[in-house]
């Protein structure tokens, strides 16, 4: 039954992108558009899959995946941290709260020529602009799902001789698994979008750059091609985390 399922999700997914790409391919068919301003899907795909094995194009991938990869751990161990924290401390928390509410709602990329000039233009920029965008979903959902844990969990632990520190770390972490779990999905799709863009407006490499610089040159099929992998990246990310989720998630009331 589960396999069902999930096979009519991964169906009910793929129509929308084949619909997307039938109308991509019936536009140029009928050249609706000039060739040179959008080229055929059969022709950016050809063109992706020659680049599938040049070294050049592998190294800037990695070096895209290298940031979102630094930049989400980071805000994942902030993230945990301080929401955990502050659900255990109402200290923590007096700290938090008007942090969080001023710059939350602060557009992070306002804040990018601010960690270009301090950090400079190489990796560090780049993480820190990921750190910044990502943290925040990840702290709030913690917080919220750590919050919300029943507190006859921690009296029990508590009466049985657990540190306050064992508590919110292991009972409680536990018990808001599913909604950090959230939190870091949400995070994770902003931290592909941010890298991207980072590298698009500061950068000398990574597949943001590859697009600028295909743009400058008017290789419209080159600048489809970091688009296209980059999207392909998020899927697979977005595919492995529900894997990954899905395990962690083993016995919660969340799972079939």
């Amino acid at each position: 039954m589960s396999i069902r399922r999930n096979l009519v999700s991964l169906i009910a997914g793929a129509l929308p992108i084949m619909a997307a790409l039938f109308l991509w391919y019936a536009v140029c068919a009928l050249k609706l558009a000039p060739a040179s301003l959008l080229p055929s899907p059969v022709t950016v795909f050809t063109r992706l899959i020659a680049l599938a094995g040049d070294t050049n194009f592998l190294t800037q991938a990695g070096i895209t995946l290298f940031r979102l990869f630094v930049g989400f751990a980071i805000a994942v161990v902030l993230g945990v941290s301080i929401g955990i924290l502050a659900a255990g401390s109402r200290a923590v928390a007096t700290l938090m709260q008007p942090v969080v509410r001023v710059l939350a709602p602060v557009p992070k990329i306002a804040l990018y020529p601010a960690f270009v000039l301090v950090l400079g233009f190489d990796h560090s920029s780049k993480i820190a602009l990921v750190v910044a965008d990502a943290l925040f979903p990840i702290l709030l959902a913690t917080y919220q799902g750590a919050a919300a844990v029943e507190p006859k969990l921690v009296w029990s632990a508590r009466a049985a001789g657990a540190s306050p520190a064992k508590c919110l770390f292991t009972i409680v972490l536990t018990a808001a698994l599913p909604s950090i779990l959230t939190g870091a999905r949400i995070g994770l799709i902003i931290a592909c979008i941010v890298v991207f863009l980072a590298e698009m407006i500061t950068s000398t490499d990574g597949l943001g750059q590859m697009l600028v610089r295909a743009a400058r040159n008017f290789q419209t099929v080159d600048m489809f091609e970091p688009i296209i992998t980059i999207t392909l990246l998020g899927l697979l990310l977005n595919a492995a985390f529900n894997v990954l989720s899905a395990r962690l998630l083993v016995g919660f009331a969340e799972q079939p």
